[in-house]
């Protein structure tokens, strides 16, 4: 029996891909049984020595056919809509990976309602960048991609700062430090956040973060990290701080002192918002039911800030 060239082409597509998942990101690849439902293969995240059990979907497409149509920045992709439904059904996110044998290169997109997009034809088309190379570089993206859908990762960013906004919602008063490295283009600089006890002292720190927030302004990079708050200028700080002081216009966020030009320092103020109050409400609810949140008729209890 002869053997179809595309089907030489495709083995090879899959075993370049297995191979660049193994020796440039250092993950475990899974073959799946090929039945044509869009699906070739999954690919497990490792961080370090730990398997983490974040897994990714990936479709496998070999051959210069697919590289045919280039755009400014990649290829389009034109997938099958049956696909495409089966995709945005899937428990996994899904990763398309274009294989190119003459280069011997793998470039990927997620196959995501973010980048999945109608043509003009009817069908669906997908914009594979070229610059999306199946190598360390693809690590961080991936493994982000891996924890879910942009939707599944605000809700667990939500989740993660719940504690936080408990604090504030109790009465603790919380700040933000920052150090920012101004003469560096990533952006690099340490966030602490803490809590000002208004005892006269330094913040209690509770958490640190080293940022490479890129060319955007702090002012602006800052604020979205904190999305369940509003941010302010912590304003006994910057009444006591070398650099010109205006009461009454906290939100002008900027630093207050500057480090022989290298870095500049913030301190700034969080308050719960209407989203961290909402937040931390339908937390409660779906942690304990309605019973936590109903109230006799007349009663005036509160929870976060939220009458009930």
């Amino acid at each position: 029996m002869e053997r179809k060239a595309s089907a030489r082409t495709g083995s090879i597509g899959v075993t370049q891909t297995q191979l660049a998942v193994q020796s440039k990101l250092d993950w475990l690849f899974r073959e799946q049984p090929n039945d044509d439902y869009g699906i070739d293969a999954q690919v497990e995240v490792v961080d370090g020595k730990y398997v983490r059990g974040r897994l990714l979907a990936l479709q496998i497409k070999s051959g210069e056919s697919f590289f045919r149509e280039p755009t400014p920045g990649g290829w389009w992709f034109r997938p099958e809509s049956k696909h495409v439904q089966y995709w945005m059904n899937h428990s996994l996110p899904v990763v398309v990976i274009l294989y190119h044998p003459d280069t011997q290169t793998c470039h990927w997109q997620l196959a995501s309602s973010e980048h999945l997009m109608e043509s003009s034809r009817g069908g669906w088309k997908l914009l594979v960048p070229k610059r999306h190379v199946l190598d360390e570089s693809a690590c961080r993206p991936l493994a982000r991609a891996a924890l879910g859908n942009s939707y599944s990762l605000r809700i667990r960013d939500l989740r993660l700062s719940r504690p936080w906004m408990e604090l504030l919602g109790n009465g603790e008063r919380l700040v933000i430090d920052i150090q920012e490295w101004v003469n560096k283009i990533s952006g690099r600089g340490t966030i602490s956040l803490g809590i000002d006890h208004k005892d006269g002292n330094a913040p209690e720190s509770i958490a640190r973060w080293d940022v490479y927030l890129g060319s955007e302004p702090y002012s602006e990079a800052v604020p979205p990290l904190f999305a369940w708050a509003d941010v302010t200028l912590h304003e006994e700080t910057y009444q006591e701080a070398e650099y010109d002081w205006t009461p009454g216009q906290l939100e002008d966020l900027r630093p207050y002192a500057n480090a022989c030009g290298e870095i500049e320092y913030w301190r700034l103020e969080l308050t719960l918002n209407d989203l961290g109050k909402a937040f931390l409400l339908v937390d409660q609810f779906a942690a304990n039911g309605w019973g936590l949140l109903s109230r006799p008729s007349g009663s005036s209890k509160e929870i976060y800030g939220f009458p009930l």
